[in-house]
């Protein structure tokens, strides 16, 4: 039975009701001697006690897509084959050009709120990494007006512990874009949400490791030729951003900082620089790891500044002070666009991450120098008088650097 599915749901549902009828029914009626009578109260109030711990925590799992199946939850899942020494590049000096097509065959993804999406396993060729890839595509997608087009990517990565589902089953990110996309008030983007959590009960820290994970390489190298070989989608980097919150913010600006030629844009929401932010991260378990992999070390090492965006937003104590010291490193061409969060905006949660998924994606279609088409009809040129923006553009706002603008 699925962790996540309805008929578990209403399992512990049905328990729970049964767990308070029965010492309304029977406490009284109970015979035998004192100690037994005691211990068959004892193992009803359990019993009743267990099963509400059981309901509360699969609502708030399904709610926050925390633990994808019963492999998770148990720290019994390893989707890495191999970990290979894959050098700094992570691609182990293979020719990505070179390689075969990756050929996928797609399902319908299920559980609350993931209609649209699909689901695919993939076997990582140059990772190792076993493991499922969701991907949503926009409403142009399929139109016959955009048959030519190619779309830009966002890679969607959750927190830890963290489903892939999470962006779609808890943010409802396509949900919230769809028709933003199809109005022409951001541009259509390819949606990709690929599993994070390889390794059991630890956060790979979306790192390569020799001999125990290539993270990196499984999301910035294997994820993105898939797709480009099974989509119409853009090249890298121009065409491809990476998004995160928690440990996937601290991922997701990682990633773009250290792979400019892969990524031109990164969103982190309540991220960290210093891997030790998340204990559980293989990257914090010694002063070298947490070093290579701190994305504002890896930015002031740069001899040349990376030409990407980053989006950060946080709270006081919770992400804000991170990016800040990010944008205090960064030099021209890399431009980042800190959002103060207040305390009263909520906590570490869903529903402070959920209502910046729109905002997030208004300023990745600026950033990316990308024009928001509406569905139903070809994109309009664009006008060199107005700096490439279009007329949906400049009608949304998205054309305007005033969004760009730090808000403390």
């Amino acid at each position: 039975m699925s962790l996540t599915g309805t008929p578990f749901l209403c399992t512990l549902v049905a328990l729970c009701v049964a767990a308070l009828v029965l010492p309304l029914a029977l406490w009284s009626r109970i015979r035998g001697p004192r100690a037994l009578r005691a211990a068959a109260r004892a193992l009803m109030l359990l019993f009743a006690q267990g099963t509400a711990v059981a309901l509360v925590f699969t609502l708030v799992n399904n709610a926050n897509n925390l633990y994808d199946n019963w492999a998770d939850l148990l720290g019994t899942g390893d989707h890495v084959q191999q970990a290979a020494d894959l050098g700094a590049d992570g691609t182990g000096g293979i020719a990505l050009q070179r390689l075969p097509r990756v050929r996928q065959t797609f399902e319908p993804a299920g559980g609350p709120g993931m209609g649209g999406v699909r689901v695919t396993q993939l076997r990582g060729r140059v990772s190792g990494v076993n493991a499922e890839v969701y991907v949503w595509l926009p409403p142009q997608y399929g139109e016959p007006a955009y048959r030519h087009h190619t779309f830009p990517v966002v890679e969607l990565l959750p927190g830890y512990p963290g489903s892939a589902k999470a962006w779609f089953g808890s943010l409802h990110a396509h949900e919230q874009l769809e028709p933003l996309m199809r109005s022409g008030q951001v541009a259509p983007f390819i949606l990709v949400a690929p599993r994070t959590t390889l390794l059991a009960g630890v956060d790979t820290g979306c790192a390569d490791i020799p001999g125990t994970v290539d993270a990196d390489t499984w999301l910035s190298v294997d994820v993105p030729k898939m797709v480009t070989d099974n989509f119409r989608a853009r090249s890298a980097p121009r065409g491809w951003a990476v998004a995160g919150y928690s440990a996937g913010a601290h991922c997701a600006a990682r990633l773009a900082v250290a792979h400019p030629d892969r990524y031109r844009a990164a969103v982190s929401l309540s991220g960290y620089n210093d891997p030790n932010g998340e204990r559980d991260s293989l990257t914090a378990q010694s002063p070298a790891l947490r070093a290579a992999n701190n994305p504002c070390l890896i930015l002031r090492r740069s001899p040349v500044p990376p030409r990407i965006a980053l989006y950060l937003s946080g709270q006081p104590h919770d992400g804000y002070e991170a990016a800040v010291a990010l944008e205090q490193t960064a030099k021209a061409p890399t431009t980042v666009h800190v959002v103060y969060l207040p305390k009263s905006a909520g906590g570490h949660n869903m529903a402070l991450w959920r209502p910046q998924v729109v905002p997030v994606f208004r300023w990745l279609t600026q950033e990316m120098g990308l024009r928001p088409v509406t569905a139903g009809r070809a994109a309009p040129p664009r006008s060199p008088s107005t700096g490439g923006a279009t007329p949906a553009e400049l009608a949304s706002g998205t054309a305007s650097r005033a969004d760009a603008v730090r808000r403390r």
